[in-house]
């Protein structure tokens, strides 16, 4: 039973990673709209170029919409009532309620989606990958984030290098691939110096002993959370077993 519900907090976990992967999650912060839905002089001129206020609004919240998830929507209106409030305001549009029925030819979605592309220098994902790969395994090397963690660096990585987001199981695939390539290199660096006593000892930390119900490495691995004379005691017990049986040559791991 433990194992099943273990089972479903991930799956629960992974199905929320993915619902809200390139989508909205509820209105942006007023930072989050000055920073990417605000239009410069450049916006503000690509913008212009549309014919009625529903496709200067359209055009304006796709542009938004890419900077701050990485990626287009398949229904471009499909943000935030904040958004389009603050869109429709700059594009001197009367009232957010313009935009009803905008976009409804596929082509047009398509068009300026195609011209943000170009007049931004977005990138496929595709172009980027070997390059994105290579951060990753540092990155899984030197902090020992988890999957969740070092995806949402992956997604801000491709966002801030201006390469649209692939399919989630695609990112997915990758962070699980490099996070696993790197905890197998750490754990080939650390056995490489331990010795042929000290193995032995780390399997035999491993067994339950017949009066116990745990193997000692749980008791060794642990560290006290409570500040007590009896707490410090138990450390310092746990400092003087390590100690003995001679971790020297660990030291030299990296």
């Amino acid at each position: 039973m433990p194992r099943l519900r273990f089972a479903v907090v991930v799956a629960e976990a992974r199905s929320g990673r993915e619902a809200a992967y390139g989508r909205f999650v509820g209105a942006p912060s007023r930072a989050e709209l000055e920073r990417f839905f605000f239009l410069d002089d450049f916006d503000g001129r690509l913008v212009a170029k549309r014919r009625g206020a529903r496709n200067r609004v359209g055009f304006a919240l796709q542009l938004g919409t890419v900077r701050f998830l990485g990626t287009f929507l398949a229904e471009p209106t499909d943000v935030p009532a904040e958004v389009v409030a603050y869109v429709a305001e700059q594009v001197a549009a009367e009232d957010s309620s313009c935009l009803d029925g905008d976009l409804d030819r596929r082509a047009t979605r398509f068009e300026h989606a195609a011209e943000i592309v170009a007049a931004y220098g977005y990138r496929d994902f595709a172009g980027v990958e070997a390059e994105l790969v290579r951060w990753l395994g540092d990155r899984a090397w030197t902090t020992g984030e988890g999957p969740t963690a070092l995806l949402d660096g992956a997604v801000r990585w491709l966002r801030e290098r201006l390469v649209l987001l692939p399919g989630v199981t695609t990112l997915e695939r990758l962070v699980a691939r490099e996070r696993d390539a790197a905890t197998l290199r750490v754990w080939t660096d650390l056995a490489q110096p331990v010795s042929g006593g000290q193995a032995r000892l780390l399997r035999g930390l491993l067994v339950v002993p017949d009066a116990a119900r745990r193997p000692e490495l749980d008791r060794l691995r642990k560290a006290e959370t409570v500040t007590s004379g009896a707490g410090m005691v138990r450390a310092l017990r746990r400092v003087s077993d390590v100690s003995r049986w001679g971790w020297a040559p660990l030291t030299g791991c990296r």
